[in-house]
C-alpha cells in the first residue's frame, strides 16, 4: 500500500512539472510572437514618422531614425544614394519641383524587418528637376516605398518601386 501511494505521489508530481513546462513553453512562445509583433509595429512607426516628416518638408525629420551606412536605391534608375547629405539635397530638388509634393492614401505593412508603403503621390510639377523641363501640370502616381530596419530601429535601405522622371516627362 505504501508503495503504491508513493507510486501516485510521485505520478502526481511528474505529471504536475510537464504541465508547468508545457506552460511555460506556450509563455515563451506568446512572448516571442508579441517581440515579433511588438518590433514590427515599432518599425512601422519609425516609416510612418519619416514618412510624415518628408511631406512636411522635414529634411531633419526624415533623416531621425536614418542608421550610419544608409542606402536608398531610389527606384534602380541611377546609382544608389550613400550620401546623407546628397539625399538631402536631391529631396528638396523635389520639394521644389513639384509643388505640393505630398502622398495620400498611404497604407503600411510591416514583415519582420521590412516595412512596405503603399498610396498615391502627387502635386503639381512647377520647376525643372535633374533636366527634365517643368509643365506646370499636375502629376499624380502610384508608389510603393520599401524600407528595411535594423534590429535597433533605424532605417538602413529605401527602395522605391515608382520611376520619377519617366512620370514626370509622360506629365505634358
Amino acid at each position: 500500500m505504501k508503495k503504491t501511494i508513493l507510486f501516485l505521489i510521485t505520478t502526481l508530481f511528474f505529471a504536475i512539472t510537464g504541465c508547468n513546462n508545457e506552460s511555460k513553453k506556450d509563455e515563451v512562445k506568446s512572448e516571442t510572437i508579441a517581440s515579433a509583433d511588438s518590433k514590427e509595429e515599432r518599425n512601422k512607426k519609425v516609416v510612418m514618422s519619416s514618412v510624415e516628416s518628408f511631406i512636411k518638408g522635414d529634411i531633419d525629420g526624415v533623416f531621425k531614425d536614418v542608421a550610419t551606412g544608409f542606402v536608398d536605391y531610389t527606384d534602380g534608375t541611377m546609382p544608389p544614394i550613400t550620401s546623407i547629405d546628397t539625399l538631402r539635397d536631391f529631396i528638396k530638388m523635389m520639394k521644389t519641383s513639384i509643388e505640393g509634393y505630398k502622398g495620400e492614401n498611404l497604407k503600411y505593412y510591416a514583415d519582420g524587418d521590412y516595412v512596405i508603403v503603399h498610396g498615391d503621390w502627387g502635386g503639381v510639377f512647377k520647376n525643372d528637376m535633374a533636366g527634365i523641363k517643368a509643365t506646370g501640370k499636375p502629376v499624380k502616381f502610384k508608389d510603393v516605398d520599401i524600407f528595411k530596419l535594423n534590429d535597433e530601429g533605424k532605417i538602413v535601405e529605401h527602395h522605391s518601386v515608382q520611376n520619377l522622371p519617366a512620370i514626370l516627362m509622360t506629365s505634358k
